[in-house]
């Protein structure tokens, strides 16, 4: 296998060329090689060699690179010829000359595209979580053609405008010399293949429409606005691509009870003004069910009480957050008459004035 040629060598420079002289290298040997000028059969392959040469050369860093690893006599030394080089800088099938050294590379396969979905769970479903079902509608993979778009018993063909590449080329002249360009093949969309008998069942495209019910299991400790992926579940590829992911956008709906801060809930508890005068043991409904709430004796109407570990699971780890009852004392209004003697027995037992009085003011602490 000989080695490749070095690309000082392809433009007939010095290896201590200057830009200048490596630019005029190239617009002199591009004119001679170029197609529509050479009569030489090799000709087209010389004006590719001579391009991709520049394309590096012309490059500071590139350059430095190519003298650093891919001269002919370093680490460089082993490429198979110029097209391995061109690969090493532009990747496999980047330079544009590769003809068929680059055809089928792109394929026609490719990945399926996402599908989004919108899932609404309830206050409770969104705390611990839940298994839930949804009809989508997507793309599958044609079970007349398996998928490649041609009629049982044939097969996708070179498309005859590229040759199987997926691209097409053109040379332009420019103030910077002839500029070779590749645009996606219009004919074959940049896929390199051909459908000359489409399956009956897809049309061609090698995909159908059908409704699908998936699965979901919702984690505990999900939240409004929150997204779950379900891999493998959105449209399916094309030509044998991977299918897309399926994408749940979390909707949870709010609860009367409970105001929730992160992984903590906030709650709000109506007590009478004798249970925050003499205290009392009250039973409230958490999200776990019946909760035992300790009144202490006096307590103040605002008073914050946390319980510990009754808030929301946390999200694909151990532990909870916590839930705090913030105490609402609440004034009665309606008194039987034997009620009011009885208030009004306290009020002169405690010396509280009913008639207008000196009230004090105090800074409130937050």
């Amino acid at each position: 296998m000989a080695a490749a040629r070095d690309l000082y060598e392809v433009l007939g420079v010095s290896r201590d060329a200057s830009p200048d002289e490596i630019r005029r290298a190239y617009r002199r040997l591009a004119r001679e090689h170029h197609p529509d000028v050479s009569a030489d059969p090799a000709g087209e392959e010389r004006f590719k060699e001579v391009v991709g040469a520049y394309e590096i050369l012309s490059d500071p860093a590139k350059r430095q690179q190519y003298d650093a690893f891919g001269n002919a006599g370093g680490p460089g030394a082993g490429f198979a010829d110029v097209q391995d080089i061109f690969d090493l800088f532009f990747g496999a099938g980047g330079f544009p000359g590769g003809g068929q050294r680059r055809r089928g590379t792109r394929g026609r396969a490719r990945r399926g595209d996402d599908l989004g979905v919108r899932l609404t769970l309830s206050f409770t479903e969104a705390m611990f979580g839940a298994r839930r079902e949804l009809d989508i509608d997507r793309l599958v993979v044609c079970e007349t053609c398996g998928g490649n778009g041609a009629a049982p018993g044939t097969a996708p063909v070179a498309c005859g405008t590229c040759g199987g590449v997926g691209e097409v080329q053109s040379v332009r002249r420019s103030v910077f010399g002839t500029v070779m360009t590749a645009a996606a093949c219009s004919t074959c969309g940049g896929t390199g293949t051909q459908i000359l008998d489409p399956c009956e069942t897809c049309g061609g495209r090698g995909r159908r429409r059908e409704p699908a019910t998936v699965a979901i299991d919702v984690p505990a400790g999900v939240a409004d606005g929150m997204e779950l992926r379900v891999a493998g579940n959105g449209h399916a590829g094309v030509a044998g691509g991977p299918a897309g992911d399926l994408f749940a956008s979390l909707s949870v709906e709010p609860s009367a009870e409970f105001d929730r801060r992160g992984q903590d809930l906030h709650t709000v508890l109506d007590i009478t003004m004798t249970q925050a005068a003499l205290g009392a043991d009250v039973t409230v409904t958490g999200a776990d069910g019946p909760e035992r709430i300790r009144v202490d004796p006096g307590t103040e109407s605002g008073t914050v009480l946390r319980v510990k570990g009754k808030g929301v699971p946390n999200l694909n780890r151990r532990g909870r957050g916590d839930l705090y009852v913030t105490l609402h004392v609440v004034t009665a209004r309606e008194l039987s008459n034997e009620q009011r003697a009885l208030l009004e027995q306290l009020a002169e037992m405690r010396g509280e004035e009913r008639g207008p009085t000196q009230g004090r003011l105090r800074r409130p602490e937050f």
